[in-house]
């Protein structure tokens, strides 16, 4: 037997729609969810939408449950929040976060979703999968105690890697960012802020989160000799330049790429992905993170969402998706 849900999908770049689609009977082995929540993802999936990805990394960023393949159609997206209608007992009812794209209802297999804690709530626990991608970076950047951290870019990931790293004791952390309004944000989070013509030199680490070439160029700029650029942007198709005739060499300067698709070295024979993300929705029980929670539209809206998202006619840092009954 198959029921039916509605589900977003890219029509073609930049066009997207609103499709049903047949959701299967759950095997033994397989759960029904019922979405409530599901959340944009500012990085990756706008430059999906926007056609941004090059044709040689459409298999490396595929999503877990994806349907279609780049650049369109495809049902792409990964921050999405459910309760639990079919599965074991010990599941039904339970809030579970999954790594599932925009879908009214969906049946995925039980190792597909991991239960939210009680004391989270949905529009907070669909941050899961960019605080799984902080998490990878502070196990890349590996933070000492009283480090002198800047974060370059102000969005989802950047702002939840500092919150991360306001956690470690006696550390200072700055947030660099263009838009004053992120110097609010940063405040609720414990952290600092600097515009990138303020911003202080001499930092032991510096995370960068813009997916610019001045950000990249600013967060070398900031490093003290010797120190690293933990590289979490994903350029798609943009060139980026560097000037490496300053210190780069002297200092002996290092950039190092953090990416969320496998468990980071530093833990990967002791974590699984499922661990990892496990321990992103134990960190998500700190209201803090609901700082970076700036707007919510409908889900029949989507299909005008994510145009006013990707040309900034809508301005976010998270922005959530509400569901209605059916």
């Amino acid at each position: 037997m198959t029921a039916q849900a509605r589900a977003f999908w890219l029509r073609s770049v930049g066009i997207g729609e609103i499709r049903t689609v047949e959701v299967p009977e759950p095997g033994p082995e397989e759960v029904l969810v019922r979405t409530v929540r599901s959340a944009v993802s500012r990085g990756t999936e706008i430059l999906v939408f926007r056609g941004g990805v090059p044709a040689d990394q459409y298999a490396v960023m595929r999503a877990p449950f994806q349907e279609g393949d780049l650049p369109g159609p495809v049902k792409y997206g990964y921050l999405n929040v459910g309760v639990v209608e079919q599965g074991p007992p010990a599941l039904l009812g339970r809030l579970v976060f999954c790594l599932y794209p925009h879908q009214t209802a969906y049946v995925v297999p039980l190792e597909g979703v991991v239960p939210v804690p009680d004391d989270v709530p949905a529009d907070r626990a669909v941050l899961a999968g960019t605080v799984e991608t902080a998490v990878n970076a502070l196990w890349d950047a590996a933070p000492l105690v009283g480090d002198r951290v800047t974060v370059v870019g102000g969005g989802m990931v950047g702002l939840c890697v500092a919150r991360l790293l306001v956690r470690v004791p006696g550390t200072e952390v700055t947030v660099v960012d263009v838009d004053p309004a992120r110097a609010a944000v940063a405040a609720s989070i414990g952290a600092g802020f600097a515009p990138p013509a303020q911003a202080r030199g001499g930092r032991d680490l510096v995370v960068h989160a813009s997916a610019s070439s001045s950000g990249l160029q600013l967060s070398l700029d900031l490093l003290a000799a010797e120190g690293t650029v933990v590289d979490l942007s994903w350029y798609g198709d943009t060139e980026v330049s560097l000037r490496l005739g300053g210190a780069f060499h002297s200092g002996r300067l290092a950039i190092r790429a953090s990416q969320v698709g496998s468990v980071s070295p530093a833990r990967r024979g002791r974590r699984s992905t499922t661990d990892r993300l496990r321990l992103a929705l134990e960190l998500l029980r700190d209201p803090a993170f609901d700082a970076l929670i700036s707007g919510s539209s409908a889900f029949e809206d989507l299909p005008h969402v994510l145009p006013d998202l990707a040309d900034g006619t809508l301005p976010a840092l998270c922005h959530t998706i509400t569901y209605g009954e059916g």
